[in-house]
């Protein structure tokens, strides 16, 4: 069966955007949903949005953990979304460190870019939503809109604000 076809994408952080930054999250039992995340999430979908997780996990790189181990966190983000009737289209994430000079790891737009040719969308139907300078940097390098969440002037102040905004600058 074929997905509908989206008309606007959300490319998302994970760590401290749609979950609880738990620093190098290796047990997937500690996933905690951020603030506002499920009904910004529920949001978003409504509006047509597919969700596109983009996460730098450079605890691969570190030696903390291996690939196996964040592919068993996403699988059981995506069981505890399922229980909210949300889906993730897809998941990318680099395993490099800030040394690796690679192409994928925000801010760089790898990620970003590798999305919007699998699913075939341009930068005025996309928006980064993220809470790191590193999340507008990628969006920036990819001619991509940015929400940035945090306490700084101009943030949103929690996703659910964020996917406010996301929403009505891809209206």
């Amino acid at each position: 069966m074929n997905p509908p076809r989206r008309e606007k994408f959300a490319l998302l952080d994970r760590d401290g955007t749609i979950i609880l930054d738990k620093v190098y999250l290796s047990d997937p039992k500690l996933i905690e949903f951020a603030p506002g995340a499920i009904k910004g999430l529920q949001m978003l979908r409504d509006a047509g949005f597919a969700l596109i997780l983009v996460t730098n996990q450079s605890g691969v790189a570190r030696g903390y953990f291996d690939e196996n181990c964040i592919n068993r966190v996403h699988d059981r983000l995506g069981a505890l979304l399922a229980g909210h009737e949300l889906e993730l289209a897809a998941i990318y994430f680099c395993p490099h460190g800030p040394d690796d000079a690679c192409a994928c790891r925000k801010p760089e737009p790898g990620m970003a870019r590798k999305a919007m040719t699998d699913f075939g969308f341009s930068a005025e139907q996309a928006v980064v939503i993220g809470d790191s300078v590193a999340d507008v940097g990628m969006a920036e390098a990819a001619g991509l809109r940015a929400i940035r969440i945090g306490t700084d002037p101009g943030c949103a102040r929690d996703f659910l604000e964020a996917a406010q905004k996301a929403i009505t600058l891809c209206a």
